[in-house]
């Protein structure tokens, strides 16, 4: 769903640009949010209610590995 989201919103920033009609795109992307905001609640009512991160947040998260040490055998040939 999140990629359709994102043709959609691309598609409404093309036809703006082009000076365009994007009523519908809009309205299809209206009713995918609204799609969207009911998965979200349907998983809260399941017990899921941690907090979605923003852009921002989830840029700054540390996804760096734990350990310097690589992998056994990710150093190839030559390491051994």
């Amino acid at each position: 769903m999140r990629s359709e989201m994102l043709s959609a919103e691309a598609t409404i920033r093309q036809q703006v640009n082009r000076d365009e009609d994007c009523s519908e795109a809009s309205m299809q992307l209206m009713a995918m949010r609204v799609v969207m905001l009911g998965l979200i609640a349907e998983r809260n009512r399941l017990g899921g209610e941690e907090r979605l991160l923003d852009v921002d947040e989830r840029l700054k998260l540390d996804y760096r590995a734990v350990s310097r040490k690589p992998l056994k055998g990710a150093l190839g040939r030559r390491a051994r």
